[in-house]
């Protein structure tokens, strides 16, 4: 009996049902982003918690810091459209409950409602600034992340985004 040792390394996967033999690296790509977004959402939260805002979702830390960015006021559709969150609702929900906590206040300007960090929310985003920096941050260099490679990931994956939402618009007309 005859085994043949495969020259490529082992793909790392989630459904190699899906595994392509155009592209199995788009497998493992996708696995990679599953793991780094549920990663990422875990790591925002306790990041928030030990800034001293416990119970907060991803999408709620995601909402404060954009809408502190810049300290401009930002209505509903333009936070959506930055973070690319599809549902508008789960944007509308997280902000009712960031203004219940007096992280964010809103005013209405006609028919919108504009949104800015509350002096609570700013403040708060600079707690959570302290511990990235205490406990992201300083790691970096010790995981052998370089700033141009993080960099370089952060183009590919904003390039994938669009791409996958291209294919979810094509998806979406079949």
């Amino acid at each position: 009996m005859t085994t043949s040792v495969s020259k490529s390394p082992r793909k790392i996967v989630s459904s190699d049902h899906l595994v392509s033999e155009k592209s199995a690296e788009l497998s493992e790509f996708e696995y990679a982003l599953i793991m780094a977004g549920n990663a990422f959402n875990r790591w925002m939260m306790r990041c928030m918690s030990a800034a001293g805002a416990k119970d907060m979702t991803a999408v709620e830390v995601s909402l404060l810091h954009h809408i502190n960015h810049r300290d401009r006021k930002k209505k509903l559709a333009d936070i959506c459209f930055v973070l690319n969150i599809e549902d508008t609702h789960v944007a509308t929900y997280a902000l009712k409950k960031l203004v219940a906590r007096g992280y964010v206040e809103s005013e209405k300007i006609g028919k919108e409602v504009f949104f800015v960090a509350s002096p609570a929310g700013r403040e708060l985003c600079m707690k959570y600034r302290e511990v990235r920096e205490s406990c992201l941050i300083e790691a970096l260099a010790d995981a052998g992340m370089s700033n141009e490679s993080i960099g370089e990931a952060a183009q590919l994956m904003r390039s994938a985004s669009g791409l996958y939402d291209t294919a979810a618009r094509a998806a979406a007309s079949l």
